[in-house]
């Protein structure tokens, strides 16, 4: 299966001169959690969360409105293509421990997101209409388990 057959195609950007009021009212009106910024070309430069806002604004000391998104997104774009395979997509996912990615066109604009929302309802979907790709509960466990794991503890076990 690949990405575009999971992906949501609405994909609302916020602006890298945009503040985080902005994009939390953003986030707000349209029930996500986050958004990739763009540059002016409209390529992907960063994204920010919803967490990302409440920290950054947090760790800055100023109202919403009185900070840029760039300077509360994270810079690090983990992307994937429209034709990549869900599998590259779920390993992404798992190795960088996040519950998003970008779906960048050849250009490095987004053209969707694919969470771990889309790829879990459709292993229960396939787990119900048993199609092709067979994913099982185990295999939809440890993909949510290895990106809901604490960063500590995934640091410490590569450690020791």
């Amino acid at each position: 299966m690949k990405v575009k057959d999971l992906m949501s195609t609405e994909v609302k950007c916020c602006a890298e001169y945009n503040t985080l009021n902005t994009a939390a009212q953003m986030m707000w009106e349209n029930d996500i959690g986050c958004v990739p910024v763009v540059d002016k070309e409209g390529r992907a430069i960063g994204v920010l969360t919803d967490r990302d806002i409440c920290m950054g604004a947090y760790f800055q000391g100023v109202p919403l409105t009185g900070a840029l998104a760039t300077s509360a997104m994270s810079k690090q774009v983990f992307s994937c293509a429209p034709e990549d395979d869900v599998a590259a997509a779920e390993k992404l996912m798992k190795q960088n421990q996040i519950h998003r990615l970008l779906v960048l066109d050849a250009g490095g604009r987004p053209v969707g997101v694919i969470s771990l929302n889309d790829i879990a309802c459709e292993g229960a979907h396939e787990a119900e209409t048993k199609t092709a790709r067979q994913v099982s509960d185990a295999e939809i466990a440890g993909l949510l388990a290895s990106v809901c794991a604490p960063r500590h503890r995934i640091v410490q076990a590569e450690a020791g």
